[in-house]
Formats: C-alpha cells, sequence, structure tokens
C-alpha cells in the first residue's frame, strides 16, 4: 500500500513545516514478500523525488503500533530522508531484548533488501544511518547502541536519537535490560546524540495512573548520561505521546489521549519534533550545522512550542 504526502511550496526551507519533498508510504508485510523479506513489518516514508537519501531507523513506543507515527515520519522524510519504522511487536512484557535483537536483524537487513522495496529512482545510503525512537523504543536504541545485548550488526549508525525515551517505572524499577547507571556522562557511544523531552511527561494525567515518562528513568537521565556532541531539547507544555498522529484508532489509539497528561494539541509537538530530527539528521549525517544552530540560537523565534529547556554538549 502506498500514499502519497504533498509539500508545501511556501515552506520548503522551514524545518517546522513539510519539506520540498512528495513523500510515499510503504507499507511491507514479511509474509507477502516473495524475497528478501524484512525481520519484522515495516513503515517506510520515502521521498518520491530520485535520489539517493540518508536513512533513519525509528522505533515505536510500548504498545504502540508504527503507523501511529505516520505524521511524523512523513514530515521527517519530506526534507529527503528515507524513515524506516519497523513494527517490533504486538504484544511484549517487560524486558526489551527481544526488540533490541530485532533492530539489530532490521539494521543487518537494510543494505540488501530495503532497495527492494522502494521506488527504482531512490536509492538508500547506507554509509549515513541514523537510529531512534520514542519512549520504550528510545530505551532500545540506546540498548543497542551502547551493547547492552550482545548482538552483529554490520552497519555502523552515525547519529541516536531519543524521543522522550523511558527506561521503566522508576529509578530502581527500570525494566531490563536496564540502560540507564546514573553515572553522568557515561555513555560510550561513539555518536552525536539528541535528546527530546515533554514538560508534562512526568505528570501524571490522574490519580490511577503514573506519569508515562516518569522521573528518575526519563529524558533528563538520558541526557545527564550523555557525552558530548549532544544537544537536549524539552517542550514545556506538551505530553509523552503529543508527537503521536492527530488520530491513532483503535484500543491502543484511544489509550494514547487518556493515559499521558497531554498538551492542547498534537500537531505543534509533532512538528517541533519533526524538524529537531530533521535538524539533527542534517547536521550529524549530512554536514549542515544551520538549522540546529537556528533551534540553538532562535528557538523563541521559530520552534512551533516553548521550549524550557536547551542544552548542548561539546567533544
Amino acid at each position: 500500500m502506498a500514499v502519497t504526502f504533498s509539500p508545501s511550496s511556501s515552506t520548503a526551507t522551514n524545518i517546522f513545516d513539510v519539506g520540498k519533498y512528495t513523500v510515499e508510504l510503504v507499507s511491507v508485510e514479511p509474509h507477502k514478500c516473495t524475497s528478501q523479506p524484512p525481520p519484522k513489518p515495516l513503515l517506510i516514508a520515502t521521498p518520491s523525488e530520485g535520489g539517493v537519501f540518508p536513512i533513519f531507523l525509528f522505533l515505536h513506543g510500548y504498545l504502540f503500533y508504527n503507523s501511529f507515527y505516520s505524521q511524523l515520519i512523513q514530515h521527517i522524510a519530506s526534507h529527503g530522508f528515507i524513515v524506516v519504522a519497523p513494527q517490533l511487536y504486538s504484544v511484549a512484557g517487560a524486558d526489551a531484548t527481544e526488540e533490541i535483537k530485532c533492530t539489530a536483524q532490521i539494521t543487518n537487513w537494510l543494505p540488501e533488501g530495503l532497495h527492494n522495496f522502494l521506488p527504482s529512482h531512490i536509492h538508500p545510503n547506507t554509509e549515513k544511518i541514523a537510529l531512534g525512537g520514542h519512549s520504550r523504543g528510545g530505551k532500545v536504541a540506546f540498548g543497542l547502541a551502547l551493547g547492552k545485548i550482545a548482538t552483529t550488526n554490520d552497519l555502523k549508525f552515525s547519529a541516536l536519537i531519543g524521543v522522550d525515551p523511558v527506561d521503566g517505572m522508576d529509578k530502581g524499577k527500570q525494566t531490563p535490560p536496564p540502560v540507564l547507571t546514573y553515572i553522568p556522562q557515561s555513555f560510550d557511544l561513539g555518536m552525536a546524540v539528541m535528546v527530546l523531552g515533554s514538560g508534562l511527561g512526568e505528570v501524571k494525567r490522574n490519580p490511577l495512573f503514573p506519569p508515562c515518562a516518569p522521573e528518575g528513568v526519563n529524558h533528563r537521565d538520558f541526557y545527564h548520561e550523555c557525552r558530548g556532541p549532544a544537544c537536549y531539547f524539552v517542550a514545556k507544555d506538551y505530553g509523552h505521546v503529543d508527537m503521536l498522529d492527530d488520530e491513532t484508532g483503535g484500543v491502543r489509539g484511544k489509550a494514547t489521549y487518556c493515559l499521558c497528561k497531554n498538551g492542547k494539541g498534537r500537531a505543534p509537538m509533532r512538528a517541533f519534533v519533526g524538524g529537531a530530527v530533521v535538524a539533527f539528521l542534517r547536521a550529524y549525517l549530512e554536514g549542515d550545522f544551520a538549522s540546529l544552530a537556528a533551534i540553538r540560537d532562535r528557538h523563541d523565534e521559530i520552534a512551533p512550542v516553548q521550549l524550557q529547556t536547551v542544552a548542548f554538549l561539546e567533544n
């Protein structure tokens, strides 16, 4: 299945708006593939215009569907990136070990398999690849990058992104394998890192449910363990799931509206996350730091959300 996502020509150069590329969204089901099927189902957002494009491997949050991020990954792809979003599981327990292993398998599949599911004039650049994830997907991304589980990785990641990453229920209640060590700048990643956080993620929606991104295991703790180069942005008045699609259907989709403390709407946070990811990928996959510098220096003017934290670590 493929659908198109057309750009707005008047905002093609603004990272927080849709980029200049028309986007094709491709759904890949392994059981329907005749050759070189991926290890897991995939949702791929790719530019439709011909060229060679870097890859961003993006992992979904706990018990979410990759389709919940379709608007976000299309935003990123419209700026000239191929976004690969696997569905790592349908049902999962607390242990993320298998998700880390599956992500390694998907990474190793990319060089020989990805091009089979792209238009013939689209060429993935497997020498420029970034890894990222939201919520538990962020934990999985960090877990793979840090080698928390023994895996064989044929490709080298150039950048790592955690979108409101969460390592468990609380400090001392991390889910296996634990990622955080609570030792400042202890992450030996060998690549640039960006951590995005939500100001409302650590706030309970109501007394019956815990916060979706609890203190002690959230974005703040991940960033404190990063070494430079690293950057860190926290959106003040938005919640843990406010970067998802405007409409997320089914029981799990409806749960995203009632389990977490949310902001006034999803579009501003989604635009910010998409734009920040684009800026970071441009910087560390393409060597163009202008957009990332603009967020640092002019975020009050250009960002669609108010940022309560803007921090950078140099090498």
